[in-house]
């Protein structure tokens, strides 16, 4: 087909364009001299560079038609990248000045993963001249680049087939050292840009590492930008966000994933650079809590909360979207389709609605009759993976599910924890908290916020293990304050206290007035149940 700028030429002009498309090259050859001299003509002509773009089965799929400067290659994307990283198609086009291969056209070859990326230069007489073709080198470094330049096309000496075959061994051969290629998990680069200490930007990379542990995501690379200011278009300068994507189709990614969540328009601007998946670190969590989510509450919740983060976010093209989004926009749809997706979702989002308040009425009418009852009520609250879910089992012999990942409690757990003289508190496990909570994740936390309204006291769980605690305790009171629970009682309790020197703790414990124990040693735990009996039961006798 026929890309490019057209207006203005002549009807022969378009019908010389068209002879070009779908047709066959020889196996051995890169271009042949007919198809050269056909192009530096037809060029010289119009006064604009022409091109080709060719695959392996030597069939033009394109012929390009730029300006006098450069020509603009189209959308490659359903020509899919193979197991060399390379695209199986390659790309000729005229230079009216016989000029080198610009920096363009080597960012083009690096960005679509081109086989070989050719110039023609265009003699006084239409005549094919001078010629230069560039090409990637199998390399474990960031992408290499080898030239070849030669002053006359005619010198052009080049069985491509066996070329491409021994170019793709070697790519292939390099990609099998560095990638584990039968791993078909998402092959994610994270990204951290900041502009804040680089004490914080470690300490955030490190959570969205863990992150993506949980999502089950194989990490193939970091990268951590401090910029001076953060760009409102790419969140990192152009030329940096083109080195970032780069680098991530030399390691073979299929994701990006940034610490921090990005616009609707900067997911699209993006997006406009690369075909790889862009998503932000609320996607990721998002994911995290489809996977977890059990309970039909839990699940109404999270797909409510996909749908609102999508919809602003969906666009025409496919590869803004991912597969952590349920797939949802990743067809590629054109506009009129895009309009139907849209007010699909809305459709859904208001039936979805109706059907939490429903569910929302019946956890309602469960609450009051825990508060009829009469019994002090304890939620435990606290960073993601400080161990609530091991802490409840422990203390009721029950088994929810506990996990040492992310989020492996979604839903809520309600058990009775029995004290002497038959005294009993409701005790419920609620899904963690983590830094910066988007205000669009609070309706996936609905369910753990209204239990968290009728606790009697808060539990306050912290891994002191953690190095970066105290900012996770700072975190979940912030989270607290946000959502007016910041007066109601708390408890602060420190686990894992056996992974601490145990002559840190009784001073930590003094300090931050908390009470410590390990969620894995019953036997610790007499502190903390003889505090329990204190606020609930004060005129109870001492054991």
């Amino acid at each position: 087909m026929i890309e490019g700028k057209t207006g203005g030429l002549k009807a022969g002009q378009i019908k010389a364009l068209e002879r070009i498309y779908r047709r066959k090259i020889p196996a051995t050859e890169l271009i042949t001299d007919e198809l050269a001299r056909y192009l530096t003509e037809l060029s010289r002509e119009i006064q604009r560079q022409v091109g080709v773009v060719i695959d392996r089965a030597g069939v033009v799929q394109y012929v390009i038609v730029g300006d006098d400067r450069e020509i603009v290659i189209p959308d490659l994307a359903k020509y899919s990248l193979g197991r060399s990283g390379l695209r199986g198609l390659r790309c000729v086009h005229t230079h009216l000045k016989q000029e080198p291969l610009s920096r363009d056209d080597l960012t083009d070859l690096e960005l679509l993963r081109l086989d070989l990326l050719a110039v023609i230069g265009v003699r006084e007489d239409g005549l094919p001249g001078r010629f230069e073709y560039a090409h990637l080198l199998p390399t474990e470094k960031n992408a290499q680049i080898e030239t070849v330049e030669l002053d006359d096309f005619y010198q052009l000496q080049l069985d491509f087939s066996a070329f491409i075959h021994a170019l793709d061994q070697g790519m292939e051969r390099v990609a099998g050292e560095t990638v584990d290629l039968s791993d078909n998990r998402e092959r994610a680069l994270l990204i951290s840009v900041a502009t804040g200490s680089r004490q914080q930007s470690e300490d955030s990379m490190a959570e969205l590492e863990e992150l993506a542990r949980t999502a089950d995501l194989a990490v193939i690379d970091k990268m951590m930008q401090r910029p001076r200011k953060l760009n409102p278009r790419y969140l990192v300068g152009a030329g940096k966000l083109r080195e970032i994507v780069i680098s991530a189709l030399q390691r073979r990614a299929t994701l990006l994933v940034f610490d921090r969540d990005l616009t609707p328009n900067q997911v699209r601007s993006i997006s406009e650079v690369t075909e790889m998946k862009v998503i932000d670190r609320t996607q990721l969590i998002l994911d995290i809590f489809a996977n977890r989510a059990q309970s039909r509450d839990g699940k109404v919740q999270v797909e409510l909360a996909q749908l609102k983060y999508i919809l602003p976010r969906l666009t025409g093209k496919g590869t803004a979207m991912s597969r952590l989004m349920g797939g949802i926009g990743g067809r590629g749809p054109g506009e009129t389709k895009l309009e139907i997706d849209r007010r699909r979702i809305r459709d859904k989002i208001r039936r979805l609605e109706k059907q939490l308040d429903s569910l929302g009425r019946g956890r309602l009418q469960r609450r009051q009759k825990r508060v009829r009852a009469g019994l002090p009520i304890v939620s435990i609250v606290g960073y993601t993976n400080a161990g609530k879910s091991t802490l409840l089992n422990a203390l009721t012999q029950s088994k929810v599910f506990t996990e040492n990942l992310l989020f492996a409690t979604l839903d809520t757990s309600t058990r009775r924890l029995r004290f002497p003289l038959d005294r009993e508190v409701i005790i419920t496990d609620t899904v963690g908290f983590i830094r910066d909570l988007p205000q669009s994740l609070m309706g996936a936390f609905k369910a753990t916020l209204e239990e968290l309204e009728d606790a009697d006291l808060l539990l306050h769980l912290v891994d002191l293990s953690n190095p970066r605690f105290n900012e996770q305790i700072a975190s979940v009171e912030k989270i607290l304050v946000d959502l007016d629970l910041g007066t109601r009682r708390q408890l602060l309790v420190f686990n894992k206290v056996d992974q601490v020197d145990a002559a840190d703790v009784p001073h930590l414990c003094r300090r931050y007035q908390a009470i410590p124990l390990s969620a894995f040693d019953r036997s610790t735990f007499k502190p903390l149940l003889e505090e329990l009996q204190r606020r609930f039961w004060p005129e109870a006798p001492a054991e």
